[in-house]
């Protein structure tokens, strides 16, 4: 048998790795293996921390919206329970001390209301003593109303009643002016009818010389002129002081008048203002005649020429008469 030298082939496999190599290689798979579980884990992580900050993000933008939703409803419960109170206020403006504390009491809780509505971020807990207030007062602007409506019922019948008191104090005043009227035309008729009349005129013109006074008729020998007449008797005329004007009027139509001597001004009863020469305060006796003298020294010199005298009591001219003197000499 023929043996050929061939050369010896190695036992160990060709593709084998040395047991070395092969421990490296497994050491890398495990690594890689390593970090691509900690990358996915950290892919996952994130993943998940985006999720829960979307989740945390749409809960907190519900919240909001809730919230803002709550404070909308709110805020219309409180304008609605502020107009009621407010119409209560202006139809009411007369109160009495019940209804004026309660008012108080609602003004203040509205105010609490209305600092926890404008608060930007109100908490749930302060929104829902938001809502409390508002039923309360709901509830307080419901007695406050039963409040006014009570006092406007008693206000209605005190208008009532002051309206009757009113009518029949109307009614007392129209009496009364009826009857004023009534004694102010008998008052006025008995005044008229008071006024003393100037009867029985007799009017000397006086000469005084050596002591002697004789009668004239001469105008430059008339030193003063006496004027004399009677008031008539009179029913309605009561006794005592009566006021007498005597009017005396020169022949040119001027009046005659002295202050010094006592003359001055008196109102007729038509309002006129007219000029008086004496003023006589006569004690009158009811019905009984008075005869009323006195002379008019005037310390002047009297013209030729016709005097009117005329006697006015109570605003009237009740008398007049005229008294005549003539020029002196020979031809007069």
């Amino acid at each position: 048998m023929a043996f050929e030298n061939y050369p010896q082939v190695d036992p160990t496999p060709v593709n084998e790795t040395p047991p070395s190599s092969n421990k490296n290689k497994n050491v890398k798979n495990v690594l890689l293996g390593l970090l691509v579980v900690a990358l996915l884990g950290t892919w996952a992580y994130i993943i998940f921390d985006k999720n829960e900050a979307k989740d945390l993000s749409v809960k907190q933008d519900e919240i909001i919206a809730t919230t803002s939703s709550q404070k909308d409803e709110l805020q219309k419960e409180l304008e609605d329970a502020t107009m009621r109170f407010d119409m209560l206020k202006t139809d009411n403006s007369k109160k009495d001390s019940t209804i004026t504390a309660k008012d108080k009491e609602i003004v203040e809780k509205r105010e609490r209301i209305k600092a926890i509505l404008n608060k930007e971020k109100a908490t749930q807990s302060e929104l829902s003593e938001a809502r409390q207030l508002i039923a309360s007062l709901n509830s307080d602007i419901d007695v406050y109303k039963s409040q006014v409506e009570v006092l406007m019922g008693q206000n209605t019948r005190l208008v009532a009643e002051k309206n009757v008191v009113t009518q029949q104090r109307n009614q007392a005043l129209r009496n009364y002016d009826s009857t004023t009227m009534v004694i102010k035309e008998k008052d006025s008729k008995l005044d008229v009818g008071s006024t003393l009349r100037a009867t029985n005129f007799d009017i000397s013109g006086i000469n005084e010389k050596n002591n002697k006074e004789v009668t004239t008729t001469t105008a430059k020998r008339v030193d003063k002129l006496r004027i004399t007449f009677e008031l008539a008797e009179n029913m309605i005329a009561q006794s005592g002081t009566k006021e007498v004007y005597v009017c005396i009027t020169d022949p040119d139509g001027n009046p005659v008048a002295v202050q010094a001597l006592g003359s001055g001004m008196f109102t007729t009863r038509d309002g006129d203002s007219k000029a008086y020469t004496k003023k006589l305060n006569v004690d009158y006796t009811q019905n009984r005649r008075k005869t009323v003298t006195f002379d008019w020294n005037p310390n002047s010199n009297f013209q030729k020429g016709e005097y009117k005298i005329e006697v006015y009591n109570n605003g009237f001219k009740v008398g007049e008469a005229y008294k005549p003197l003539k020029k002196g000499g020979l031809f007069s």
